[in-house]
Formats: structure tokens, sequence, C-alpha cells
């Protein structure tokens, strides 16, 4: 018998191949994906009391397939399609089959994700519903805005795929940034959950790092995806030491190395180097690089800072971006002092202020810089922020644990010693 959160871990784990193989037969996606949803729904009910089948995936594409042809045979409309279908595959043969899907059937709904069609942002937000498994409410948080406008987004990008050919695409290279960016940024939601009492959802890091070997097993010379899979394993490899024994958050200079992955930073680090060597670095390639110079100090006070800095002004030439030149900053601020660092966080006021990141950062920096009361006021803000639990708890923490920061704590709560 297994625990309901086993349960859950193995439905989200299945959930983008049965969609997948729907599609593929049916391409209906609209009416696929809700029909993989009611075969979730009843999984998730029957499955902690009676056992999990021997073919779980064999059990949701049967059970998602007798929903979907059982809409399908309800909508008058479109019953000359399902007759096609039925012609071509008949119901009860494909019904009682028990076949795994295609091993790329995920791979190819991730391509019709990144349809041409769709915005950048619709690709992304279609991907991580359909392929990364993730409610409309956490994509929602994850760009920050609404919940109702984001499901008219997914709503909107299902319609415009609807009757896309499902298989490899012959256009497969011109979609493949969209794709890289979408993996990496459900890498990024499984590295650090966006909410939620748990620092990390590695069940979607683990999916992104097992699409992005296929997408590199297919494009091998490409050094992009390299670069991609080296940056996931570099940072994957830090998982199990950036959790205390509690699920309390330890930030990268106080983990213990130890319980780094050696084996996945050695993987990582021939990828990037290989990548490297073949010409002009991209992107992945360059934030891989920075993850390989942390991975590869001994300790944190033997960082090789200055290498750093340097690729990060390599990496702001390429991709200008808030994020990245918030990175910047911190390297900066590790070479050149914190209120050099400062200077840098100043600029990015207004185009990360919705976020938690850049009060964050801000309060590292003016605790290393000793303005302990505006450091506490930064952690706080920051801390206010953040949907992330572990997150509040860790930068709370921080702001108590300054000099003053308990006498902080308690006029902000009302308190008084008196």
């Amino acid at each position: 018998m297994r625990s309901t959160t086993e349960v859950e871990d193995l439905l989200r784990r299945h959930a983008p191949q049965v969609l997948g193989a729907l599609v593929r037969r049916y391409g209906h996606f609209d009416a696929a994906e809700d029909a993989v949803q009611e075969a979730l729904l009843a999984a998730a009910g029957q499955w902690p009391a009676r056992g999990v089948p021997d073919n779980p995936r064999g059990w949701l594409i049967r059970v998602a397939s007798r929903r979907l042809t059982d809409a399908l045979r309800a909508d008058e409309a479109r019953r000359a399609r399902e007759e096609r279908v039925a012609a071509s595959a008949p119901r009860d043969t494909f019904v009682t089959d028990d076949r795994a899907p295609r091993e790329d059937d995920t791979l190819s709904l991730l391509f019709l994700c990144c349809h041409p069609d769709l915005s950048p942002p619709a690709q992304i937000a279609l991907t991580l519903r359909a392929v990364g498994g993730l409610t409309t409410a956490e994509i929602a948080r994850a760009y920050l805005v609404p919940e109702a406008t984001m499901a008219q987004r997914i709503s909107r990008a299902k319609q415009k795929v609807r009757g896309v050919r499902f298989g490899r695409p012959d256009d497969g290279t011109r979609r493949l940034p969209a794709v890289l960016q979408t993996l990496y940024l459900i890498f990024n939601e499984g590295h650090t959950a966006t909410s939620g009492p748990s620092l990390q959802r590695r069940d979607l890091a683990r999916e992104a790092i097992r699409l992005t070997r296929e997408v590199h097993r297919l494009l091998p010379g490409t050094g992009e995806v390299a670069g991609l899979l080296a940056l996931m394993l570099l940072t994957d490899a830090r998982r199990d030491a950036r959790t205390g024994a509690h699920g309390e958050l330890v930030p990268l200079d106080e983990q213990d190395r130890d319980r780094w992955d050696q084996g996945a930073i050695e993987e990582g680090v021939a990828l990037v180097t290989r990548a490297l060597g073949r010409g002009p670095a991209g992107p992945f390639q360059v934030r891989a690089a920075i993850a390989a110079v942390h991975d590869e100090a001994p300790s944190a006070d033997a960082t090789d800072w200055p290498e750093i800095l340097g690729l990060y002004d390599v990496l702001v030439r390429l991709v200008p971006g808030p994020v990245e030149r918030l990175g910047r900053a911190v390297a900066v601020a590790m070479v050149r002092g914190p209120r050099a660092g400062l200077a840098e966080v100043d600029k990015l006021e207004g185009e990360l202020s919705a976020g938690h990141r850049l009060d964050a950062v801000r309060g590292h920096l003016l605790e290393r810089a000793g303005a302990y009361e505006e450091a506490g006021a930064a952690y706080e803000s920051a801390a206010a922020r953040t949907l992330s639990l572990p997150e509040q708890r860790y930068l709370r923490a921080r702001a108590a644990r300054l000099p003053g920061g308990a006498a902080r704590g308690r006029a902000g709560t009302g308190e008084t010693t008196a």
C-alpha cells in the first residue's frame, strides 16, 4: 500500500506521458487534458485504498481513453472525427491495450506546447500545465499574474493548438529556444518552489532533467542543450545540502559540501567543458560555467569570485535581464565590496520590486556592510513578499540574528520588555 504522497508523485510523473499518448491518438488536446484530469482524480481516490495497479500508466491511459471517447461520442459535432478514429484504431483494441506509450510522447507534447503560433508566455504556461503538471494557480504565482489571467492564457493556447499534428515537428530547431527556456523554468520551480511548505519540488526538477536529457540525446551537438543539461546537473548536485534536518533552507556558503553529488558535478563539468570548446558560448553554457566554479570550490571562502564576475559580465552582455544583473551584483559585492554590489542592486529598483529576490539580496549585502537596521528591514520586506514558507523562515531568522534583531522583532509585533 502506498501513501497518498507517493501516489501523488506517481500521478505527477505519469500525467504528461498519458496526455501525450491521448493527444497522439486522438488529437483533441483540450478534451484529452480534461479526460486525463478525470483519470488522475479517479486514481487519486482509488489507489491509496485499493493499491496501485501493476501498470499504472496503462491504467491511466485506459481510464482517460474511455472518458475521452465517451465525451467525443456525446459531442454530436465531433461524431464524424470519432468515427474516423474508431475506424483506424478499434476502441476495444486500444482500451484493452496495456502497452506503454512511446517514450518520446512527452517530448512530442513538449514541442506541441512550444508551437510557433503561440507567444513565448503562452508556450511556457501551456508546457508548465501540460508537461510540468503545475496547477494554474502555481503558474500564475510564478509569473506574478492573477490566476484568472493565467487560466485565460492557457485556455487560448489550447485553442490555438487544437488540430495541430502530434509528433516530432519539422521545425524543431526553430522551436528549440522556447523549449529550453521552458525546461529551465520548470527546473527552477523544482529547485526552489515559489510557494508552499517545501523548499524544493524534486519531482519537477527530476522531470526537467529527464526531458532535457531526451532533447540532448536527440541533439547531442547543440551547445545550448548541453549547457542547459550541465546547468541543471551542477545546480541539482547541491540538492541534499540545501535543506537541514527540519526542511530549513541552508544557504550556499553554509552547506556541507560533502553532501554534494560528485557524480552529477563531474557529469555537468564534462558537458559544459565540451560544449564551450565547440564555439561561441550561449547563455546556458555561461550559466553552467558559473555553477561549475561554485561546485569545484573546496569551500565557500575558496570560491573564485573574480572568475564568476567575469562570467557574469559575459552573461549580462548576452542576456541583460534583471535576474542576470542581480546575480552580477552579488559577484560585484564579493569582489569589490558590499557597497559596490548595493549600487548595482539599486539600479534594479522597479524592475524586480514585485518579487522578493531584490530585497533578499539587498539584506545580505547590507548585513555584510554592517548596516544592520537597514538589513533587517530588507529581510523582513523580502519575507513578506515570498510565498515559500522555508524562505520566509530563513529570511526572518536572518533578520532576528542581526545585532538588535530581537528588539526590532518585538517592536514590529507591538511587544515590549517593560
